[in-house]
């Protein structure tokens, strides 16, 4: 798929491209990602910042048939729709000894994301499926916190996405930087 991010996307001030190529697609291809490849992507996360250094993020990884099944029993209906042929879901948990845990986290997830944009990969992260079961299915412990499932692949085509969902299949902008940026107290 060819998408022209400069079309749905206007930068305020001038940074790297990497950060408005990345975006979050629902098409995928069902095409292995390669070893290497998907370990370039877990490197970069690797190398976040966290207090401490602690590095409280683990990800649990799906890319046999038989792993993908048992996320899909946890995924909500709306996101299994399009996530069934991503070759890799990601669900991403943090160490809960630290309490910046889930921002140290996110951080990963940030440099994960770009990094496999880099790669010529797409991720999606999703907040719609059930904690309680995939910390259940996964054996998760309880001194984790579930944070997020990404899938993770390669872009497909939006007209392989069911019809429901392909006016959604583009870039999104972002508001005015200067709407983001308080200075000295809140507004």
């Amino acid at each position: 798929m060819t998408t022209d991010i400069k079309d749905f996307r206007q930068l305020d001030y001038d940074i790297d491209s990497i950060y408005i190529k990345r975006w979050s697609p629902r098409s995928f291809q069902e095409k292995e990602v390669p070893e290497n490849v998907l370990m370039n992507i877990f490197e970069a996360a690797r190398w976040a910042p966290s207090a401490m250094n602690i590095q409280p993020w683990r990800f649990i990884v799906a890319r046999t048939k038989e792993d993908r099944e048992k996320f899909h029993s946890f995924i909500m209906d709306g996101n299994r729709k399009w996530c069934e042929k991503a070759p890799v879901l990601t669900l991403i948990i943090s160490d809960k000894q630290d309490y910046t845990h889930a921002f140290d986290t996110g951080a990963a997830w940030g440099y994960l994301s770009l990094q496999a944009a880099k790669e010529g990969l797409i991720t999606h992260g999703m907040g719609g499926f059930y904690k309680d079961k995939a910390r259940e299915v996964l054996n998760i412990p309880e001194e984790y916190d579930i944070q997020a499932l990404v899938a993770i692949g390669y872009q497909g085509e939006k007209a392989a996405l069911p019809e429901e969902l392909q006016a959604r299949e583009k870039p999104s902008d972002r508001r005015p930087v200067q709407e983001s940026i308080m200075e000295g107290t809140f507004i």
